[in-house]
């Protein structure tokens, strides 16, 4: 056509150009779409916001109620009960436990106790067995300090206040007694607990045998303690 001028074709370097701009705005936008989608601005705040996991509570090592005597009242050394807690509900639903699945152990503080030392005594048991149900209380606990045939000293004869507590037990469970009892090394018999004047226990490396129950179960075995 006469007076137009012709139209200047760009070169192949200039449409390659283009045609990379163009790819690099839409990566761009597809970047964006999976950004806002995966990862929005607010999931971290939310996150931070939420509330942080509690540890499992480990119960494996219970203690059981400490028995009070009137030796320890005498002395003034009335031990801190501490005492395992019961279930949720109160009262555990397990069944009570077999007394083939329990070991009771009797424990001493000591094997040999020098003049002015007095033995600590304590309960050990383990549940052998599935969960089960057990009156651990002051009252189904006894301690027995025996020398030959002899019985030295008892628990529940001069025991004040005796309580229940029955706790549920896990398989597998060894609990033991809160804080020691305490024997002043004398000659213990009901109706004599306010007597200041109980026999004392012969020493010089005298033999003594503990023995211990409860829930009705009692230890496999005595342990044997020496006095000096």
């Amino acid at each position: 056509m006469t007076g137009t001028t012709p139209r200047r074709r760009h070169s192949p370097a200039v449409y390659r150009r283009r045609r990379l701009v163009l790819l690099g705005g839409l990566v761009l936008v597809v970047a964006v779409i999976v950004w806002l989608v995966v990862a929005p601005p607010w999931r971290g705040q939310a996150s931070t916001s939420s509330p942080p996991e509690t540890d499992a509570v480990d119960v494996a090592a219970t203690e059981l109620p400490a028995v009070t005597d009137g030796s320890e009242a005498a002395t003034g050394e009335t031990p801190a009960a501490e005492t395992p807690e019961p279930a949720a509900s109160g009262t555990p639903t397990a069944k009570a436990c077999d007394a083939g699945d329990i070991v009771v152990e009797a424990v001493t503080d000591a094997d040999t106790y020098g003049a002015g030392q007095n033995p600590g005594l304590s309960i050990t048991l383990t549940n052998n067995g599935p969960a089960c149900s057990l009156n651990v209380g002051t009252t189904t606990q006894v301690f027995a300090i025996t020398s030959g045939a002899d019985t030295w000293w008892r628990s529940t004869d001069c025991q004040s206040e005796p309580s229940d507590m029955i706790v549920l037990l896990a398989a597998g469970q060894t609990v033991s007694s809160a804080t020691p009892v305490t024997w002043d090394r004398t000659r213990s018999e009901v109706g004599s607990c306010a007597d200041a004047n109980r026999p004392a226990a012969p020493a010089g490396g005298a033999s003594y045998h503990l023995s211990v129950s409860i829930g009705g179960i009692g230890s496999t075995q005595s342990k044997q303690f020496l006095l000096y």
